[in-house]
């Protein structure tokens, strides 16, 4: 046979409509093909490595290098540091060199000791022991040697080291069970089989004798789909085929569960994994300060080209005159005369471009790098993102994006393992109307927590007493839960009914393990599953055995599981549970109104729920349902299409028996921490692979959509009914019929004016709105659903994407990063189905938790738990904006001061290039005498107290879209520098005019005119800092006041002694005969208050008549002693709302959820003490309006009134 014609095979009866990829084929144990059957062809695969780091020991220098030349200021710099290599400049080229040298080695040190951190992290995966059968024997390998077509033993909760097909297990059945938490976020446990033909080679020396290939498709990223085929060679015959798909293939990441060992072998190794095609490409990610700061440098690049061009036209025009071309005591040699008179130009241009290159802060760039990475260990160290649980702090991987946490406007948050804690928790059930609460009230009385309950009050009647017990009995049976059984100290196993639990329960979805669990509670106790009876010990202590003769397995489209059993006395039970959508058209009989209206009560508080039916069945009509099942399971072709109209057949005619509610946990203080992002003007997105309904519901009890919140659905379900481009157009028209086009400010879903709408979409219909036009296609229909899809996102405050692929999350990360606002987004995740999306994100955030520490390695930050999001943005994000704002442009301020009066100084030397300022002076003026003061502000700087920008979200909003780097802020800096520079030249010269400047009636030189405006310079600059600094220390003082006093010190050493190393010493004595001036002294003092009094005066003046949010609350602080946050509600200290909209004043503190609190039955009375005064202790601006109040659960909708409250 040849490989065509198995490749047709393969494609007809395993990938169905899938397009067949090229293949590949895998020899097990490397083992020829028997002679005579096909042709071995060996192929080279990758070895297992992963790699996730940047740069190799080989690559660091060119590739760092590369990178850091990339930045426009590093670019030029070394274009300037060449140039005074090459002619003859006024300034030595160490000026330029030595900063230059500094910022690329401390940049290169930084970004180099972060990626030996990857290499760490990598390292201690591909080291890994893994266990491979070789000659019959295990042999131990590092997980990076392991190669296509070894064959692998993994214990027990070891984790997969590769992608790999099962060939045999500890069980006689073939199968294992495996969590795929670190790849799709769900840690339930799902069961996977062996190849039929291999099963039974369970032991080392049998598995070495397998003689077989396998033929695959090429590594594809799709975690679900997997086409292949095994040809097992069991004599000289042909070889036997077996079609091999997903339910065979254990992926890298996932772990195997309550199996002993298993044996499989590998098929895809290190970067073809389905888990590493998941991966996005690491790509550098620039933050939007540093587009700001590179826009900056542009526009001052163009003023020094203007200030050279300026000055080299003028040098001409004033040596136009013959007079003024070349005094007599510097002839110009021939040569010089020589030259053709535009290379002399462009020669005196380049030398003004030396001259005045300092305009261009290169210094800037080092101070910022050191900020970045000294002010990340500020996360690491807070002892408030610790988590004691985990036993771990905050980790900081990249911390070039720190001040992008201030920046965020979009935030994507995957749900279960990050806004869940991913822990079912039963809560109710309802049998005929009748409400069952374990240890709780039940339909009046109070259950006590004991195994045996008494439950006979509750339900009167025989008939309903019988259902009740039929109830109890389909639950502990129509589940695909087992158990697994621990070990006691003594060594003695111990099952569930011998008197301590020592056994658990483990399933392929945890909703059904909470059922089981609760069933347990109230007296009914699944015990185990052995040779196909299921065993139950009901209220009575006695084991019921059922026989378990069909399950109909659970799928997202039915949305039911069903199964068929027969009890002892010989009677066939169909027992089917599902979601109630699913369940209700299918019921002949019942208390559907009692159950449906507690169904959907139920639904309002959060709760997942479930419906459970039955139905008797005949011999007779048992032996269809098997014919029938048969049949469609037999089929090679069409086999889901065959077995889900068998089970519709099937699944009719039910009797309703009841429901149940489960809960799954949120984490701890998740609502809060979506509310408070929502007030701090943040759209929150939810991008998970659970289904719709399960979502949902975490969406509405996470806070995300409220009660008053209309869902718009986008789901394959509706476009079904209707054309995507219908559905589209409808939602469009429904978010824009309030306001015309006009785009729904951020925060008006908290407001009462404004229908507050949430958006559901799926990936089969994200995959249709994004796929690209086709050719031709144009209008409305072709292509332009992707500007629609967009429109309709920004008019609702939420959106649920649901049953997403790992790249789809990346996708929509993507689209939004790509739209017309270009947004600042951030994607939090904490399974490696969550990493495409967080290194598309501007700043991925990666959570440590359950899901493995995947995302956590790939993130650019890690955090304990989902709670830590909110200290990390409003607090740790808010200050490194503040800081690093403040620093760029004081730094651009800083060296406008620095050079203007060097080009106005120009005009007065005849354009000779001469400097105003010392080599030291320029060296040393951006790298020690103003560096540490602005430094040390980017690190501890608090402009507003901590707890007030945890408790008021909404300051937030006040540096949202990079509201501190705008032009007109940057305007203000340039030209507040331009005045500061005038004064201190023109100052320092009509005070020169006055001959009899010392006391001997001796002149002052020009050194000494540059020494007088550089010390009114380095004073004043450090001055206006000084004002700008709201937190002090005594760390502040030391460091401002310090280096003032160094720059005195160094010039007094620099002026005072004869250096022998140096060939001339301009500056000898000049700065003592400076300081023993009395009108020096005079003018140095007046000069400095002359400059800073425009910003003293603007700063009064704006606080006064027109201040800021931040501003007021500056005020309010001061007047508290710093203790704000404490008595006064923050709401009364922001700007008056405008005309005509309502103060949100006099709120609640917000009832607790349901899942902080048992949950009760009846009503509960609430006692109100005092009444109708205002409540200081309350944070009105933290809380919504009382017209939007989220959901309130149980008793919470009881009484709902200002003030403290006493349940009894």
């Amino acid at each position: 046979m040849d490989f065509s014609t198995l490749r047709n095979l393969i494609s007809r009866y395993c990938a169905g409509e899938e397009n067949w990829v090229d293949s590949r084929t895998v020899y097990i144990g490397h083992k020829e093909p028997p002679p005579g059957a096909e042709a071995y062809i060996p192929q080279r695969f990758p070895d297992n490595r992963i790699v996730s780091s940047k740069y190799t020991f080989w690559n660091f220098i060119p590739k760092n290098l590369f990178e850091q030349f990339r930045r426009i200021a590093n670019f030029y710099f070394l274009i300037i540091f060449l140039v005074q290599l090459i002619i003859d400049t006024p300034t030595s080229p160490i000026t330029s060199g030595l900063p230059l040298f500094f910022v690329i080695t401390v940049t290169a040190i930084k970004q180099g000791y972060e990626d030996w951190l990857r290499h760490k992290a990598d390292n201690a995966i591909n080291q890994c022991p893994v266990h491979v059968i070789q000659h019959g024997n295990v042999v131990r390998k590092q997980s990076r040697k392991l190669r296509v077509g070894d064959i692998v033993r993994v214990k027990e909760d070891e984790s997969f080291p590769c992608d790999l097909i099962l060939l045999s297990t500890s069980r006689d059945d073939g199968t294992c069970f495996v969590t795929t938490a670190s790849l799709d976020g769900e840690s339930s446990h799902k069961t996977y089989y062996a190849v039929q033909d291999t099963k039974a080679f369970n032991t080392e020396e049998a598995i070495d004798t397998i003689h077989a290939t396998i033929e695959c498709e090429q590594p594809q990223p799709d975690l679900y789909k997997f086409v292949g085929r095994i040809n097992i060679y069991l004599a000289r015959d042909e070889p036997v085929a077996r079609p091999l798909g997903s339910e065979n293939l254990l992926l890298r990441g996932a772990t195997l569960k309550n199996t002993e060992y298993i044996y499989a072998v590998a098929i895809y190794t290190g970067m073809e994994t389905k888990m590493a095609l998941n991966y996005q490409s690491k790509s550098q990610k620039r933050s939007a300060v540093e587009k700001s700061m590179n826009s900056y440098l542009i526009v001052y690049l163009c003023i020094l080209i203007g200030k050279a061009l300026i000055n080299t036209i003028l040098k001409y025009v004033w040596q136009a005159d013959p007079n003024r071309d070349e005094p007599w005591y510097n002839e110009r040699t021939e040569s010089e005369r020589q030259r053709h008179i535009l290379i002399r130009a462009f020669t005196d241009f380049l030398a003004f471009m030396v001259l005045f290159n300092y305009i261009i802060p290169v210094s800037m760039y080092v101070t910022v790098e050191m900020q970045k990475f000294l002010g990340s260990y500020f996360i690491t160290w807070d002892d408030d993102m610790f988590d004691e649980e985990l036993d771990t702090g905050a980790l900081v991987n990249t911390s070039d994006l720190n001040e992008e946490l201030g920046q965020v406007e979009y935030v994507f948050t995957d749900k279960t393992g990050t806004l869940t804690e991913n822990n079912m928790e039963f809560i109710e059930c309802c049998v005929d109307g009748h409400v069952y609460v374990p240890h709780a009230i039940c339909n009046g009385q109070v259950m006590a927590a004991a195994a045996g309950i008494d439950m006979i009050d509750s339900s009167p009647g025989a008939e309903s007493r019988e259902h009740e017990e039929l109830f109890f009995r389909a639950v502990c049976l129509c589940h695909t839960v087992q158990v697994k059984e621990e070990e006691t100290v003594d060594g003695i196993k111990r099952g569930i009914h011998q008197g301590k639990a020592t056994s658990f329960y483990i399933s392929s979805s945890p909703d059904e393990v909470a059922l089981v669990e609760g069933m347990k509670r109230l007296g009914f106790t699944y015990l185990r599953l052995k040779d196909s009876h299921m065993e139950i010990l009901n209220r009575e202590d006695e084991i019921e055995r059922f026989e378990l003769l069909e399950v109909l397995n659970f799928d997202s489209v039915r949305r039911r599981m069903s199964v068929i059993v027969r009890s002892n006395t010989g009677e066939y039970y169909l027992f089917c549970k599902g979601a109630d959508s699913a369940i209700f058209p299918r019921i002949v009989s019942g208390k559907v109104d009692e159950v449906r209206a507690r169904v959907e009560h139920n639904a309002v508080e959060g709760l997942r729920t479930l419906c459970v039916a039955y139905k008797k069945l005949s011999h007779i009509e048992y032996e269809e349902v098997c014919h029938l099942l048969s049949s469609a399971k037999l089929a090679l072709q069409d086999r889901d299409k065959k077995l889900s109209e068998a089970y519709d057949t099937i699944e009719r005619d039910f009797i309703l028996l009841g429901a149940t509610a489960v809960e799954d946990r949120l984490q701890d203080k998740a609502a809060d921490t979506i509310e408070s992002l929502h007030k701090a003007g943040m759209k929150v997105w939810v991008l998970t692979g659970d289904k719709m309904e399960t979502a949902a519901a975490t969406c509405y009890a996470s806070k995300l959509f409220r009660r008053s919140t209309q869902i718009l659905e986008l789901t394959t379900k509706r476009t079904e009914e209707q054309s995507l481009h219908d559905v589209l157009h409808d939602l469009s028209r429904t978010v824009l019929r309030q306001h015309g086009s006009m785009i729904r400010d951020t925060f008006s879903g908290l407001s009462n004016e404004f229908q507050d709408y949430g958006l559901i979409i799926d990936g089969a219909t994200l995959s249709a709105v994004l796929k690209p036009a086709p050719e031709g296609g144009g209008g409305a229909s072709g292509g332009n659903y992707k500007e629609i899809f967009l429109e309709i996102c920004r008019n609702c405050s939420a959106v649920l994407c649901c049953r997403m692929a790992p790249l789809q999350k990346a996708q929509i990360v993507k689209l939004i990063k790509a739209s017309k606002e270009h947004p600042i987004t951030l994607a939090v995740g904490d399974g490696a189905n969550d990493v495409s999306m967080i290194l598309e994100a501007h700043v991925g955030i990666g959570i440590m938790g359950k899901e493995g520490r995947q995302a956590a390695r790939n993130s650019d930050y890690a955090i304990p738990k989902f709670k830590h999001l909110k200290k990390m943005l409003l607090v740790h994000g808010h200050y490194y904006y503040i800081r690093i704002a403040e620093l760029v442009q004081y730094f651009f301020y800083k060296n406008v001061c620095f050079i203007f009066p060097q080009f106005l100084y120009q005009f007065f030397c005849g354009f000779s290039q001469q400097p105003l300022y010392d080599t030291a002076y320029l060296t040393l003026y951006n790298i020690s005498f103003t560096s540490l003061p602005i430094l040390l502000y980017s690190l501890i700087e608090q402009h507003i107290n901590m707890d007030i920008l945890k408790k008021d979200p909404s300051l937030y909003r006040d540096i949202a879209k990079n509201s501190l780097l705008r032009w007109p802020i940057f305007i203000y800096w340039t030209f507040l520098g331009v005045f500061d520079a005038v004064v201190f030249f023109f100052g320092a010269f009509f005070l020169f005019d006055n001959t009899t400047f010392t006391s001997n009636g001796q002149m002052f030189g020009n050194w000494t005119f540059g020494t007088l405006v550089f010390t009114v310079l380095v004073f004043t600059v450090t001055l206006k800092l000084a004002l700008d600094t709201h937190y002090w220390t005594w760390i502040n003082h030391f460091v401002i006041w310090g280096s003032l006093l160094f720059y005195v010190i160094f010039s007094l050493l620099w002026g005072g002694i004869i250096w022998p190393f140096l060939n001339y010493q301009r500056m000898y004595y000049v700065f003592m005969q400076m300081l023993s001036s009395g009108p020096a002294w005079l003018s140095i003092i007046l000069l400095i208050m002359v400059s800073l009094l425009p910003d003293v005066v603007k700063k009064v003046l704006c606080r006064a008549l027109w201040p800021t949010t931040t501003e007021r609350i500056q005020n309010a602080d001061k007047l508290y002693g710093g203790h704000l946050s404490e008595f006064t509600p923050l709401s009364s200290l922001h700007a008056p709302p405008p005309r005509g909209q309502k103060r949100p004043d006099g709120q609640n503190p917000l009832p607790p959820r349901r899942s902080d609190s048992p949950p009760p039955k009846k009503k509960l009375l609430y006692t109100h003490w005092g009444g109708g005064g205002p409540d200081y202790c309350t944070f009105s601006s933290i809380l919504p309006p009382l017209g939007d109040n989220p959901r309130l659960s149980g008793a919470a909708y009881a009484y709902n009134a200002p003030g403290p409250e006493t349940s009894l």
